[in-house]
């Protein structure tokens, strides 16, 4: 299909850009958790991706598969949420404890009817997160569990001293984890409950409670919270709960539709292409819809939008198991994450958190892995390129670009929606170096992007960038490097201003000193 695709395009042209960084504009500090991931007991994102088990032929250090865990480190994921998704919902947690071979077994019936044997439980999640130096974020069982094992399971993890201490204490574990994020439910809506707003918004208040902070150990609380544009849970949660939640979560995917096909990973026209890329930047749209609903019951911003699941969701791999989510990912799901954090970066002043679906094997994931292979994704390195930003002071700043208009809804005539063929983020670390992100969207023109600099007194530039020959490039197990980031040398500052000559479908991250 990339043959096809790139066969129909026109020859390359030159387009021009300019971005304005905005005067003496500095904005809020980009967390570290807008680049958080997620890990649900769904396919092989944890059995086989992250965990082979201490006796597996595939390298690994105490059942953590060696080249997983080294990639994950190199990415500097901030946090990690787990079980679920909406596993979660369904996750006894003691059956997840104790000595391997006395844990029960269950059946996924979420997804594909998989029976779990429970190998991988607390204590090897939260070991990993200790590995990777990241948060925890553990999603409790609100749909089919009680608020008593709720409560037990915090105190388990976090408490010094007590019943569910001793029961650690027994399981090898002396001191109590550092737990900061737990989740009061997931998709209470959907798959973890089929619950009105109203009724969840009473039980996330009751099950609250018993989220008790031990020893110092403080929980930020997060409450289910929509999907898409559900305002009406938003307005609900907010009106009934408030303060008494210290986030709320919204869940958005960059999916075709729910029913019937979601399109291909790998074999789509040029036509999907930009309503994919239309269809991720509706997100903006979607935040600000649920935060001026936040505004309005809490103006000064105590809670978060959390946008704990996010990504490209497409029909699973031919061949692969029913119900494990495996798809494949290109260059095509590498601008919808680099699209996605240039929108999360204008709003930190209320979305704290945000985590993509999922960390491997899983939709839009960061790692594949078969047998004892591994791949790194277009969209891994999209994270790698753009992780200088963590912690860094958001620069705003103004795009002038061309647009395109594109459909709104998939394969139907109807309503359009405008593509700006340029996407951009800017910020400034706290030793001064500003970083700039492009995107450069089109598939057939070059484009030369000029940028003031003049408020920055910037001498020198230098940088990585992400492209392809065909957009539906992808890596495989046969050839792991196709899509891999180089050394831009398009870049270079004179007089005040920096210009960059852009490939078509390409993606830049540049420094600057």
């Amino acid at each position: 299909m990339g043959a096809v695709l790139t066969a129909a395009l026109p020859l390359t042209a030159q387009k021009e850009s300019q971005i304005r960084l905005m005067s003496g504009g500095e904005g809020q500090v980009i967390p570290k958790e807008i680049y958080g991931q997620f890990a649900e007991h769904l396919g092989t994102c944890i059995y086989g991706g992250l965990w082979v088990g201490e006796n597996s032929t595939v390298p690994n250090t105490n059942g953590y598969r060696n080249d997983v865990l080294q990639a994950l480190k190199d990415l500097k994921i901030p946090v990690l949420r787990w079980p679920g998704g909406c596993f979660a919902d369904e996750y006894h947690w003691m059956d997840g404890i104790g000595p391997k071979a006395d844990r029960p077994r269950m059946v996924n019936n979420n997804w594909g009817g998989t029976v779990e044997d429970n190998s991988f439980g607390t204590h090897e999640f939260l070991n990993l997160c200790e590995m990777l130096e990241c948060e925890p974020y553990v999603s409790m069982n609100v749909g089919s569990g009680t608020v008593q094992e709720t409560a037990q399971w915090v105190e388990y993890m976090t408490a010094e001293d007590g019943p569910m201490a001793k029961l650690r204490k027994q399981n090898g574990r002396e001191k109590p984890w550092r737990v900061k994020y737990i989740g009061v439910g997931n998709e209470s809506w959907g798959c973890g409950g089929s619950m009105r707003a109203e009724y969840y918004a009473d039980l996330y208040r009751r099950y609250q409670t018993y989220c008790r902070n031990y020893n110092g150990n403080r929980l930020y609380k997060i409450a289910s919270g929509s999907g898409d544009y559900d305002l009406n849970w938003t307005e609900t949660m907010m009106k009934q709960v408030g303060g008494r939640m210290n986030g709320l979560s919204l869940h958005y995917y960059t999916v075709a539709g729910w029913s019937g096909s979601k399109g291909s990973a790998t074999d789509f026209s040029v036509e999907d292409y930009y309503w994919t890329m239309g269809k991720c930047l509706d997100i903006e749209n979607c935040v600000k819809e649920h935060m001026k609903i936040m505004d309005k019951y809490d103006p000064k911003k105590h809670v978060a939008l959390i946008v704990d699941e996010w990504g490209t969701w497409w029909d699973e791999e031919p061949g692969t198991v029913r119900g494990h989510l495996y798809q494949q990912n290109t260059m095509r799901d590498a601008f919808v994450a680099a699209l996605s954090f240039n929108v999360f970066h204008k709003y930190t002043d209320r979305v704290k958190m945000a985590n993509i679906a999922q960390i491997a094997n899983v939709l839009q994931s960061m790692i594949l892995t078969k047998e004892d292979k591994m791949v790194l994704t277009p969209s891994y390195y999209v994270f790698q390129m753009y992780n200088v930003h963590q912690d860094a002071v958001h620069l705003p700043l103004e795009v002038n670009c061309e647009n395109r208009q594109v459909r709104a809804r998939m394969g139907r005539d109807g309503d359009e929606r405008t593509l700006p063929m340029l996407g951009a983020t800017a910020s400034r670390a706290k030793d001064g170096t500003v970083h700039v992100s492009l995107s450069n969207v089109d598939l057939e023109n070059k484009n030369e992007v000029s940028v003031d600099l003049a408020q920055l007194g910037v001498k020198s530039v230098s940088g990585k960038i992400l492209t392809c020959k065909n957009i539906t490039d992808k890596n495989t197990f046969e050839h792991p490097d196709a899509v891999k980031p180089t050394e831009f040398k398009g870049a270079k500052v004179s007089k005040g201003k920096l210009v960059v000559k852009m490939p078509p479908m390409s993606i830049v991250t540049l420094e600057l000193k």
